[in-house]
């Protein structure tokens, strides 16, 4: 078991610490080292990077001024335990992004295979990474997508 740590990207005080994990399973550290945002507390951090300390692994993160976290969603399809992702299709200049489809895992693997993939093919439609999130205020991770050309 590892501990994961979220860091404040802010050199000047130091890197402050948001939120630690201790006992982490490295699995689940590798699937928040394949997204780009956090959702946590109604907040939307975006990360700028991440490190592989002695004692930790760490997600260094800043306030995503512009994102809102997303409201709803995957309790329309029922949670059955594992891993979720919804593939959800990314609209520019809109804050709506509907959901296309539920992914649920239970091996860790597949779903990290899933959030580090350029692009998904779902019921017939080829579809373009644009980011990926871990939302822990809905207990989901979160593939954006847009058709692919």
């Amino acid at each position: 078991m590892a501990r994961l740590e979220y860091r404040r990207f802010d050199e000047e005080n130091g890197f402050p610490l948001l939120y630690y994990y201790d006992f982490i399973d490295k699995d689940e550290v590798s699937l928040r080292f394949a997204c780009d945002y956090l959702v946590k507390d109604g907040v939307v951090y975006e990360k700028t990077s991440c490190a592989i300390e002695p004692r930790a692994y760490v997600i260094y993160v800043k306030t995503a001024e512009e994102e809102q976290a997303s409201a709803g969603g995957t309790e329309l399809y029922g949670y059955r335990g594992g891993i979720r992702i919804e593939l959800r299709e990314y609209i520019e200049h809109t804050s709506r992004y509907p959901v296309v489809h539920v992914f649920q895992f239970q091996d860790d693997d597949d779903a990290l295979l899933h959030l580090q993939s350029d692009y998904l093919g779902w019921d017939g439609t080829e579809w373009e990474k644009t980011s990926a999130e871990v939302d822990e205020d809905r207990k989901v991770y979160v593939y954006y997508a847009v058709r692919a050309q």
